[in-house]
């Protein structure tokens, strides 16, 4: 077994299918970051998602561009992340509640508008959808194992690196991240600053839209060349939990979505052993649970050390700051301070 493993790891394939697993889920965790941070949590993340693989396999279909599938899925996305919105922060209903009410509407939701447009119930095979291209890169792709791994992966895998750079940047060095981290630490005081918390959060919505409007039309349109009922798989649930161990920001968000993404893959492997398939395919969502749970838990160790310390007088009062774990507050903090 560990000479099979150890055999996985040394292939190629292996971790270029990991950077492929990992994209979908990475988009997603970026927008359950982007959200939290601003105080509102995004569950309907996972409908999202599936609003968006089914509109853009349709939209792509009917007429002939991946492009016009793709722009039509993320548009489909934003919506249900505006409707969550309308709920929240508007009608003042819990967000929580909203978004899971969302992803049922949208399970089912989906499979209708399918069945009413094909005729099919599961998959969309009938439809001839297209696929967002595969990306070769000149000279990387001669250079021996890496070129395998990083050349010929779809364009989505390098949008999610470049959202990674942007939402870093959006949150750390732009004024309107500023005006979302104020937001979700204290929303009264950053309405005596003038900051108006509704626009910010329907905007980190919008954006969080995007994130998972891209990585829907990337499962239906890139991972696999169609939509089938319930394809986001769960995701969008995983995202929100990532987010936690993402620490609130989109470099942790790499690491967190990299748990999923290495199981997902060792998963593909592990059909050829004899496992049974449901255990595999439960794999991936056990593996990345006991990985949040490991470093939830070691994170609130170090909290309460530090707590001790403070109350020893071992360490000076002003430096003990929460550890950033992207709490339901939503400024990337645990629930408390000092006591």
């Amino acid at each position: 077994m560990i000479e099979f493993i150890a055999g996985v790891f040394a292939s190629s394939n292996y971790w270029f299918i990991v950077l492929r697993s990992t994209a979908p889920i990475l988009l997603v965790t970026l927008g359950a970051v982007i959200t939290e941070q601003a105080g509102i949590k995004n569950m309907a993340l996972e409908g999202s998602m599936l609003w968006a693989a089914l509109t853009g396999v349709i939209v792509s279909a009917f007429t002939g561009s991946p492009w016009l599938g793709m722009m039509a899925g993320i548009l489909a996305s934003v919506t249900i992340a505006l409707i969550l919105g309308l709920f929240a922060l508007k009608l003042d209903a819990n967000a929580v509640l909203c978004g899971v009410a969302l992803n049922l509407f949208s399970t089912g939701g989906t499979v209708f508008v399918l069945y009413s447009l094909t005729g099919d119930k599961g998959i969309s095979s009938s439809l001839p959808s297209k696929i967002i291209p595969f990306i070769k890169i000149p000279f990387v792709e001669t250079i021996p194992w890496i070129g395998k791994v990083i050349s010929g992966q779809n364009l989505i895998v390098w949008l999610a690196a470049f959202a990674v750079v942007a939402i870093h940047f959006v949150l750390n060095k732009a004024t309107i991240g500023r005006r979302i981290k104020a937001t979700g630490e204290n929303i009264e005081a950053a309405k005596a600053a003038g900051i108006d918390p509704v626009k910010v959060k329907f905007f980190t919505l919008i954006v969080s839209g995007i994130l998972a409007g891209i990585a829907g039309c990337f499962l239906s349109m890139g991972y696999t060349s169609n939509f089938t009922s319930g394809i986001a798989a769960g995701r969008g649930y995983v995202a929100n939990a990532a987010q936690v161990v993402a620490g609130g920001t989109a470099i942790g968000a790499i690491f967190a979505s990299l748990i999923f993404g290495l199981t997902d893959a060792m998963a593909t492997y592990l059909q050829n052993i004899g496992l049974p398939p449901e255990l595999i395919q439960a794999l991936p969502y056990l593996v990345t649970i006991l990985g949040f749970i490991v470093v939830t838990l070691i994170r609130d160790r170090r909290e309460s050390i530090r707590k001790r310390q403070l109350l020893e007088g071992k360490l000076p009062k002003g430096s003990l700051k929460p550890i950033a774990v992207g709490g339901s507050n939503g400024n990337g903090s645990l629930g408390g301070g000092a006591a």
